[in-house]
């Protein structure tokens, strides 16, 4: 079940419509990361088989070529059932005209009582439908009406949903899953409608399958179908004006659900482990008892026959007052009856099932229906049958129901007495493991890390009545794609917020923030639903938002909106991408003149008899030592420092031999010799990429080799790198944690945005999330050239280079 933790415990260590995107094969917009790392992925698209079509395209091809449509990504099979484990029944998939006669996408209007629950754990989906056909506008969105099994029918239907800022066309076909010629999940209250069981269909190829639809929250649906934001309250926690609440969310259009937790800890809102055979099973041997128990009634040529509904018998436990616990109801409406001359407050309810309804007071049955007016029966629409909806006292509901959901259009919703125009900013994000997925503030070491993103409260709210200057807000935070994922094994993480108020920076803020100041603001828990939002009032400023999962290390990708009464700016912080000094590398002499010279300095001292491999093995000892007294020495005196590089360059040439210059292989060699060498450093050496990359870097003539003045120039940087890696290395086990990376890079000059710190993550730590010295160099040599070779092609300065193909394969091949 959704646990939620409280956000006191997480500070324990602190002192209008979108353009729609069609998904006509498989699921597009809203499932990658964003944007977030375009250049990556734009790469690759070419790749990629791209197969969509929109609706309108397909149906004109279907209908050209006489053929009904079949979907190649969720085809007919077991595949797009189940992903857990097999059926151990073979289920048929049929046509709706190979399921009854004359079949109707439609019949007199979507309404609430067409829904009825089948063999699957999605009350929760059906719940929110029920809500979505009180609002037709809303209704014809989501389910387009100018579909039909009769008139240019081809087999293709198609329905639209929210998906995190977009919203998406689903092309599905008509072939549905049957046991014994009955529709296995939902299905209409009349057994020739189809418009219910064919937007369940492509809801669940939305997610992947129809099992992973079972169990879930209500407002996920409920989102889906509307784009909105929903507010969640425990009904025992909930404000004195909960009744006025609902009524108001009722009359502006909010859907709206609750449930009922059950005595052994599990609510809708989780999806218990359950084995797909026995529910399978179950489902059989319900329908054929059902079949046995069929009135012997002839419906043939009828087209408005009834479908023979099976109660699901999963998780959901019957209470003797009829309500069911660990099931979710749809709030129809709220209102209040007079009754022997007092005013009674009333809720109605649906029950998805379509049957199973509440027997105590103000059920369809119940005597208190007896003193009310038929005037007022027929406002209230009350009805005796079972059809799963029902009317209850306000008290009853309180007492019974534990849980309320209600997803507003917007957040004025619920707002009494008011209705205004929110700004609504949405931000996408993602957590990277080892680099900005940080957790809560119990882990101060990496919670800085995560994701940060800046609210400038701009206006203060328009109440005349309120003395306080202070500003409305509501932020949703909505965690991506983890229902989809389930077949990986992928769950909802348990996540939350906090917001801090900032002055006078636009970077992203160090750890020594959040130790020294307190949150303003927060979630009040940490809980494992797709979505958490929150309203708040704080004074006219400038502010962060930290978005994190409670607990660190969790990768997954995240939206987050922001609602404001006033004007508000909503953005990233992000570092500008610079780099210090990052100055082109350019010697006295060219490489010809100081090769020369190096090979005259002192010619008379060499000894004649010993070859120039003996003379390498000699002098390597030598230079080894020389290193070591380099890599250790921070400053000298300027005629000591003058001496050391006189006698350095002359064992430089001894090893180089008459070309003067070293190649990758040979600077290998030097440089795990003085590693092996240095004791505090811990480390395996470089790889020969590694020093394939520094040569790159100081080659100034892509000869694929340096000459000493370049590899001096090098041996400056390496030290200094090594300098901040032992910094960070605090454990002395010659690695440093990914999340140090940030600031380290940061130490040698280098400004980067939050997508750079995830890519460095991703390519150079190890699966510990750890960087050993000589990734840790690998990187910094990367670094240090790609913005040395963007600022030599920047001519003007602005920011933006023009690269031909040569120009660009040189760049990339030789790095």
């Amino acid at each position: 079940m959704p646990s939620a933790i409280n956000a006191a415990v997480a500070q324990q260590t602190a002192a209008g419509s979108v353009p729609s995107t069609t998904i006509g094969t498989t699921e597009g917009a809203g499932g990658g990361t964003g944007g977030i790392y375009s250049a990556i992925i734009s790469r690759n698209q070419p790749i990629i088989s791209v197969k969509e079509k929109t609706y309108e395209e397909l149906h004109k091809k279907c209908l050209e070529k006489n053929i009904l449509y079949e979907d190649p990504d969720f085809p007919p099979n077991e595949s797009s059932l189940f992903y857990s484990q097999k059926s151990p029944v073979k289920f048929e998939w049929k046509r709706p005209r190979e399921i009854c006669e004359n079949p109707r996408f439609i019949i007199g209007g979507a309404n609430r009582t067409d829904i009825c629950q089948g063999e699957l754990g999605n009350c929760w989906f059906l719940a929110a439908i029920a809500c979505l056909t009180l609002n037709k506008k809303l209704l014809c969105r989501v389910i387009p009406h100018d579909q039909s099994f009769i008139q240019n029918y081809a087999g293709i239907f198609h329905f639209q949903f929210w998906r995190y800022g977009d919203w998406v066309d689903v092309v599905i076909d008509d072939c549905l899953p049957t046991y014994n010629n009955q529709l296995v999940f939902t299905k209409s209250s009349q057994r020739n409608e189809f418009w219910s069981a064919l937007l369940e269909k492509a809801y669940a190829k939305l997610h992947g399958s129809y099992e992973a639809l079972k169990g879930g929250n209500t407002t996920e649906a409920m989102e889906d179908f509307t784009g909105g934001v929903t507010e969640f309250y425990e009904i025992k926690d909930a404000p004195k004006d909960i009744y006025k609440i609902m009524k108001h969310a009722i009359d502006r259009g909010s859907l709206m659900a609750s449930s009922i937790d059950d005595d052994l800890g599990f609510c809708y809102g989780s999806a218990p482990r359950s084995n797909i055979g026995e529910l399978i099973a179950r489902m059989v041997k319900n329908q054929e008892n059902a079949q046995m128990s069929q009135p012997t009634v002839d419906y043939q040529g009828m087209d408005e026959r009834p479908a023979w509904t099976i109660v699901p018998m999963q998780y959901e436990t019957r209470m003797s007052c009829g309500l069911v616990k660990g099931h979710a109801y749809s709030v129809t409406a709220v209102e209040e009856v007079l009754f022997k001359g007092e005013k009674i407050r009333l809720v109605r309810l649906r029950n998805p099932w379509g049957q199973v309804e509440w027997n105590g007071a103000w059920s369809d049955k119940s005597e208190e229906w007896n003193s009310v007016n038929e005037a007022e029966k027929i406002r209230l629409q009350h009805k005796v049958v079972e059809d799963g909806e029902f009317w209850m006292s306000f008290q009853d509901f309180m007492r019974y129901f534990t849980k309320l959901e209600i997803c507003n259009l917007t957040p004025d919703t619920l707002e009494v007495d008011k209705f205004q125009t929110w700004t609504v900013s949405v931000n996408e994000g993602r957590w990277v493991r080892g680099c900005s997925a940080g957790g809560c503030r119990n882990y101060p070491d990496t919670f800085w890390t995560n994701p940060q993103y800046r609210l400038k409260l701009l206006e203060e709210d328009d109440d005349p009545e309120d003395e306080e200057v202070v500003c409305s807000f509501l932020v949703a935070l909505m965690q991506k794609n983890r229902r989809k994922e389930r077949k990986l094994g992928a769950n909802l993480y348990t996540i939350g917020f906090a917001i801090y108020e900032m002055h006078g920076t636009k970077h992203h803020l160090q750890k020594d923030f959040f130790l020294y100041n307190a949150s303003k603001a927060r979630s009040k828990t940490y809980i494992n639903m797709r979505e958490i939002s929150e309203r708040f009032r704080l004074p006219p400023s400038e502010y962060v938002i930290i978005p994190s999962t409670y607990d660190p290390h969790q990768e997954g990708e995240f939206i987050l909106r922001v609602f404001s009464e006033k004007r508000s700016l909503s953005e990233e912080v992000e570092n500008m991408i610079e780099a210090e000094r990052p100055l082109p590398i350019i010697f006295v002499s060219d490489r010809a003149n100081s090769n020369k010279e190096l090979t005259a300095d002192e010619n008379a001292g060499k000894d004649g008899e010993k070859t120039q491999a003996d003379e390498k093995k000699v002098s390597a000892a030598r230079w080894i030592s020389s290193l070591l007294v380099f890599f250790q020495r921070s400053s000298t005196k300027a005629h000591e420092e003058s001496e050391e590089q006189k006698q350095f360059r002359n064992i430089f040439r001894q090893i180089a031999g008459d070309d003067m210059e070293i190649n990758a292989e040979e600077l290998r060699n030097v440089l795990n010799n003085v590693v092996k060498k240095h004791k505090d450093l811990r480390s395996e050496g470089f790889e020969l990429e590694s020093c394939r990359s520094m040569i790159a870097l100081m080659d100034t003539d892509g000869s694929g080799k340096i000459n000493f003045d370049e590899f001096r120039h090098l041996w400056d940087k390496i030290k200094s790198w090594q300098k901040i890696f032992k910094r960070y290395d605090t454990d002395h086990s010659g690695t440093i944690n990914s999340y140090e990376m940030r600031n380290a890079v940061n130490d040698a000059g280098f400004r980067l945005n939050n997508q750079l710190y995830d890519i460095i993550t991703m390519r150079y730590a190890d699966k510990n999330m750890n960087i050993d010295f000589d990734s840790f160099i690998c990187c910094f040599v990367r670094l240090d050239a790609m913005f040395r070779a963007f600022h030599a092609f920047d001519k003007d300065g602005d920011g933006i280079i023009k690269l031909n193909v040569l120009e660009w394969l040189q760049l990339t091949l030789y790095a």
